[in-house]
């Protein structure tokens, strides 16, 4: 009888633990093995790790981003989680508020770092009408000078550095690689120059994204009906992170400590790319069709017209998909992400 229960209940306990795990990894896609609590996560970037910080008028506000996280408009780019999300589950924290809703808040909500990455923007002004990098760092600059954060605060804190697409868009958008040289040189160089100050302001651990196959985005591969990614543009992304890892190589021989990663998003998404092909010969979607797209070509996600009828389709297999729209990867497609990045994130504990 004895010997029954024990079994009872090692039963009891291991479907309970089952189930735990299964709804956290699986529900929620987040995987915290680490449990840092004092970490603090400073994000700089564009629309791949925005959490909210445009204003409620912006197509990351309307139906249907969000609907798979968390289940209504949040202000990510994304049906759910983006960039930030994993990597501050990475860290074993909540994802950091956004610069945008730091007056919301109370102390406490100030505990995981902040957000301070809006959509559309890069190292240099695009046009957006958002803070660039530059900007971005003077309102974390001003936070400290507030006291906000003290330096304490950054002797354990880490910075995710996510920009430089959006200020390739004039040379994808024209056409013409004849520029690229020299964009990406003023580039690079400025984006080291914002790093340094990052570094330089009390932050010990700096991770800067490479850059995305843009060749690949959904707007990019649209011409070959999702079939194949523009490999010239590809050639691009691969010139811009071939100068950043000089970059970063040369600033940690200057700062004489391994201050700065790189977090090799082209490789990511490559393999997102094949893990989605292979899942999709269930549902027989290209890896490089967006889930969410306009039912014409001068329509968008989220676009809705005058009737308040939707000018966009949604695909049937969200959880499947690699990108949302023609720019933004899924929530599944940033899970797809992470899990590649996932073993160069534990040098984010290394000094």
């Amino acid at each position: 009888m004895k010997k029954q229960v024990s079994f009872l209940f090692c039963y009891v306990l291991f479907c309970f633990l089952y189930s735990f795990t299964e709804g956290e990894g699986h529900k929620h896609h987040l995987h915290d093995h680490h449990k840092h609590g004092s970490v603090k996560l400073f994000v700089f970037g564009d629309s791949y790790a925005d959490t909210g910080n445009w204003e409620k008028s912006a197509i990351s506000w309307k139906e249907p981003y969000g609907i798979t996280y968390p289940g209504k408009p949040a202000g990510r780019f994304s049906d759910g989680r983006v960039l930030t999300d994993y990597i501050a589950s990475f860290l074993g924290i909540k994802s950091p508020l956004p610069f945008r809703m730091r007056n919301t808040t109370r102390k406490s909500g100030l505990q995981f770092g902040m957000n301070f990455a809006y959509g559309g923007t890069g190292v240099f002004d695009t046009l957006n009408n958002a803070p660039d990098m530059s900007t971005q760092i003077n309102y974390f600059q001003q936070l400290l000078q507030e006291k906000v954060f003290t330096k304490h605060d950054l002797n354990s804190s880490i910075a995710l550095v996510s920009l430089a697409g959006n200020d390739y868009n004039t040379l994808y958008k024209n056409g013409n690689l004849k520029d690229l040289p020299h964009l990406a040189t003023s580039i690079i160089k400025q984006l080291s120059l914002n790093v340094k100050r990052i570094h330089g302001l009390g932050v010990q651990k700096i991770a800067v994204t490479a850059l995305q196959p843009i060749g690949c985005l959904p707007e990019l591969a649209a011409s070959s009906s999702y079939k194949n990614c523009s490999e010239n543009w590809n050639s691009a992304s691969k010139f811009h992170n071939q100068m950043l890892e000089k970059a970063v190589q040369k600033l940690n021989n200057e700062t004489q400590k391994h201050v700065f990663e790189i977090l090799d998003l082209y490789s990511a998404f490559v393999s997102a790319f094949n893990k989605a092909h292979h899942a999709g010969s269930l549902n027989s979607e290209s890896p490089l069709r967006p889930c969410c797209r306009g039912v014409t070509s001068d329509s968008l996600c989220g676009e809705v017209d005058k009737s308040g009828s939707k000018k966009y389709v949604i695909c049937n297999n969200t959880e499947l998909s690699v990108f949302w729209d023609m720019v933004h990867p899924s929530q599944n497609g940033w899970r797809q992400v992470y899990l590649a990045l996932q073993s160069s994130l534990h040098h984010l504990y290394y000094k």
